[in-house]
């Protein structure tokens, strides 16, 4: 009965906040004589504070056309404004930049949810050795990390070098498909000596710490050290599982002027990865 009782009152709440809140949006609206998007264009600066609002406007109206403009076409994402202005009731003409910030924040918006279905189908392709393409970025991956030891053969422990566990990398991808290896290769490629430079202390960490007297005298263990693709595996789960929570879009709106790619995906991969994030 406890129970029944404060599920009602939930409700009651529920209910009475959401009214209460939609009469007070109508007040609002006649005392300014502007909408709720047109105070969010007007009074928010560009950016994730801006999107992220007009977002939360869209997807809380009543409207379905209003709710249903975030998840529209990039193509019909001008005639999707259109149709706000239109059942808003605003003058294009009166309003012009009205339509370029509700434009912008809608490539944001939509950008962010194609972003999350583009890194899903590279996490669900599986690494495939019989395929060319998935063999030229795997070897592109060793040459930019280790431009001066050419690899012995596709089969070999040196791929342990760079931070796989096996002779055979393609077992490590599993968790995170393509999905790894492409931000692994884009780190290599995107900023070489700096991945280089990672590379080199996740097998040496010591002499990026301690001197060799220094690591002798404290007799730490030599085995202390990470693996520089599984851990860059990992590092892309955890942004590729902040990209699906919605936790990224404050970070994509804010860099990303239109529409977030997978190149501000990988470029946030990046600077997980050389410890530059903030």
């Amino acid at each position: 009965m406890k129970h029944f009782l404060r599920m009602f009152i939930q409700v009651c709440l529920y209910f009475y906040c959401k009214c209460l809140w939609r009469c007070l949006k109508f007040v609002v609206r006649k005392l300014t004589g502007r909408c709720e998007l047109q105070r969010i264009c007007y009074n928010t600066k560009p950016g994730a504070a801006r999107t992220m609002k007009i977002e939360a406007s869209l997807k809380g109206s009543k409207s379905k056309r209003l709710q249903t403009s975030v998840s529209v076409h990039p193509d019909a994402i001008e005639k999707t404004i259109d149709d706000i202005m239109e059942l808003k009731k605003i003058n294009p003409d009166i309003n012009p930049q009205l339509g370029v910030s509700l434009q912008a924040c809608l490539l944001q918006i939509v950008g962010y949810r194609n972003l999350i279905v583009e890194v899903e189908k590279l996490r669900r392709e599986p690494y495939d050795s019989e395929n060319l393409q998935h063999e030229e970025m795997l070897l592109k991956l060793w040459k930019c990390l280790k431009p001066n030891s050419p690899l012995k053969a596709r089969i070999s422990k040196q791929w342990c070098e760079i931070g796989f566990q096996g002779d055979d990398p393609k077992t490590d991808f599993r968790g995170m498909g393509l999905l790894g290896l492409y931000n692994l290769v884009y780190f290599a490629e995107w900023d070489t000596e700096v991945a280089q430079q990672v590379l080199s202390d996740s097998l040496h960490p010591k002499y990026s710490q301690f001197s060799k007297v220094e690591w002798e005298k404290k007799k730490f263990d030599k085995a202390i050290g990470y693996s520089f693709a599984i851990v860059g595996i990992n590092i892309t789960d955890l942004a590729y599982n902040l990209l699906v929570s919605g936790a990224l879009k404050t970070h994509f709106y804010n860099v990303a002027p239109e529409a977030p790619t997978l190149t501000h995906f990988q470029q946030t991969f990046c600077k997980w990865g050389n410890g530059t994030a903030t």
